[in-house]
């Protein structure tokens, strides 16, 4: 595998881990705190912002990280011969004060090894509230950016999320999907970076149309609480399944760094909604799995 390759992709994120914190930081009008990190495996930046007046907490995380022995969760589902690896990607994970503003998870990224390589990330959304426009535009912006490469991509990386974001131990989904995609290496290198770089540079306009038709909606304590009750459902999930803070704590990965995809506050206990509630029909009508375009 030629330098060249990953450094390519290590221009590409840096690049995109600017335009993410940018635009998200305008949508805001909060900055973000900005930090540079080095350590024994490799460098990063991360950027944060808590309290703001959009985000309760947003965060974006680019990442290259070279070590001589994959990680259990990198070597899980790919055998390779060669332990050396560079690893490079970018993360972002943004939970909204208002309740009837989903939150929004993207990664991608990529791993090189003397001679192997594959990519892998996504994008997936989790609302608290359900609105079928919302998620028509979500899901239709992931198949309109996949199937200008392939047709056929949409509909496989809709299927891998809506089986890879659920919670076994509670028998429901995360949220309503999006798309996924891990260890990919069909056709060519250029044609598997250009899947990284079609979702990669689609995410915000996924996204942010949908904060802006939503960032204003009243709401009061039961909106709240069921907020912070379903976010409980984001971290059991991230904390007990997520091969992405798995890859993270086996590969000396900085702990802060990891954990900025958790939402800062949280409930948990038992809060069943009543019958034909907005809260009822978010478990019955959205989770399921369900094609929305």
């Amino acid at each position: 595998m030629s330098k060249s390759n990953i450094n390519a992709v290590r221009r590409y994120l840096r690049d995109l881990h600017k335009r993410l914190v940018g635009k998200l930081q305008k949508a805001d009008g909060d900055a973000f705190h900005l930090r540079e990190w080095r350590g024994n495996l490799g460098r990063g930046h991360t950027a944060t912002l808590d309290n703001g007046a959009l985000f309760e907490r947003a965060g974006v995380n680019y990442s290259a990280v070279s070590a001589n022995k994959l990680p259990p969760a990198a070597r899980k589902r790919r055998i390779t011969t060669d332990g050396g690896y560079q690893a490079a990607g970018v993360s972002v994970v943004a939970h909204p004060q208002n309740p009837y503003c989903p939150t929004a998870h993207m990664n991608v990224r990529a791993f090189v090894t003397k001679n192997d390589w594959w990519f892998g990330g996504g994008m997936d959304l989790t609302p608290y509230y359900g609105f079928d426009e919302d998620c028509r535009h979500f899901h239709n912006t992931c198949k309109t950016a996949l199937n200008a490469l392939n047709e056929t991509l949409y509909p496989a990386f809709k299927k891998a999320c809506d089986e890879y974001f659920f919670i076994p131990h509670r028998n429901e989904a995360r949220g309503i999907g999006g798309v996924f995609f891990d260890d990919y290496n069909k056709h060519s290198f250029a044609h598997s970076f250009a899947l990284m770089r079609a979702l990669g540079d689609v995410f915000l306009s996924a996204y942010l149309p949908i904060l802006e038709q939503r960032r204003h909606t009243p709401f009061g304590k039961q909106q709240r609480e069921w907020q912070q009750h379903r976010r409980g459902r984001y971290v059991e999930f991230n904390l007990l399944y997520d091969r992405g803070t798995l890859f993270g704590l086996q590969s000396g990965g900085r702990a802060d760094m990891i954990f900025m995809s958790l939402p800062p506050s949280v409930k948990w206990g038992n809060m069943t909604p009543s019958p034909n509630s907005e809260e009822a029909r978010l478990l019955k009508e959205y989770l399921p799995a369900k094609n929305w375009v």
